[in-house]
């Protein structure tokens, strides 16, 4: 009987990296990978160093064969979006499935209880989805009392981002954005770089009818919106914390952040 692999896909979040720690124990065998689209913040590969050192374990990095700016010509230079997202399909999907090939495999999905979405789920027979944390209720202040109580804390970029994922990911509200360029504003100059003009005038842009440089010509205001608005739902909510509504705002791609 041919042996069943068990996988955990970690997107360098919290989620998955609570996932790691709440199974390491349970299920040995895990098998942890990363796909790696090389367009990734710098603090999701130190958190992903982070969890390695900290559970002992090896994590896969996948990678498609070519990089994206390969499939951006072959798109004619039409940047993804949330309608298109043909980079999730090229990037993300292929490398997975070429990683687990024709082999049985259960996939560990962290999913918490209080989440309403469904996540990445396989179209091959092959592979099953799991989700532990939906099926023990773990929440999200569950996910917070696993990292810290295995040292971990919160990847660094929750300081100023809702999600892991590429640099550029058209998934960003535009504070996000704002803190991208504050951040790190040499891979805000590469994003921006991404929406100049072609050579026959087209323009495409990652937030739909404004690009970057528009948006950090305006970021003061965006600032003061974004804090009068959790000004606003921290004083609705009051039982949570400022980073508890931060999450909430989370609209990441379900595969980005398997």
């Amino acid at each position: 009987m041919k042996k069943v692999r068990h996988i955990l896909g970690l997107s360098g979040g919290k989620d998955s990296a609570a996932l790691a720690v709440y199974l390491h124990d349970k299920i040995p065998e895990m098998e942890y990978f990363f796909t790696d689209t090389h367009k990734e913040i710098p603090e999701t590969y130190d958190f992903l160093d982070k969890l390695k050192a900290r559970l002992g374990i090896r994590i896969e990095y996948l990678s498609a064969d070519k990089g994206f700016d390969h499939f951006l010509e072959l798109n004619n230079g039409f940047l993804p979006s949330a309608q298109q997202r043909w980079c999730t399909v090229q990037l993300k999907l292929k490398p997975l499935e070429e990683f687990i090939g024709s082999d049985e495999a259960i996939s560990y999905v962290a999913i918490r209880a209080d989440e309403n979405r469904s996540g990445y789920m396989p179209t091959r027979p092959n592979i099953q989805s799991v989700f532990p944390f939906m099926e023990d209720g773990i929440d999200l202040a569950g996910v917070h009392k696993i990292l810290e109580d295995a040292g971990l804390g919160l990847p660094a970029y929750y300081n100023w981002r809702s999600r892991s994922g590429c640099y550029f990911c058209f998934f960003q509200r535009k504070i996000e954005w704002v803190g991208l360029h504050e951040n790190h504003p040499d891979l805000f100059e590469q994003a921006a770089e991404y929406e100049s003009a072609h050579s026959d005038g087209r323009v495409y842009t990652w937030n739909e009818g404004e690009t970057l440089r528009e948006i950090i010509a305006r970021k003061e205001e965006i600032k003061r919106e974004y804090a009068l608005r959790k000004e606003r739902e921290l004083a609705t909510r009051s039982n949570k914390s400022l980073s508890d509504v931060f999450d909430d705002d989370e609209d990441a791609c379900t595969v980005c952040a398997l």
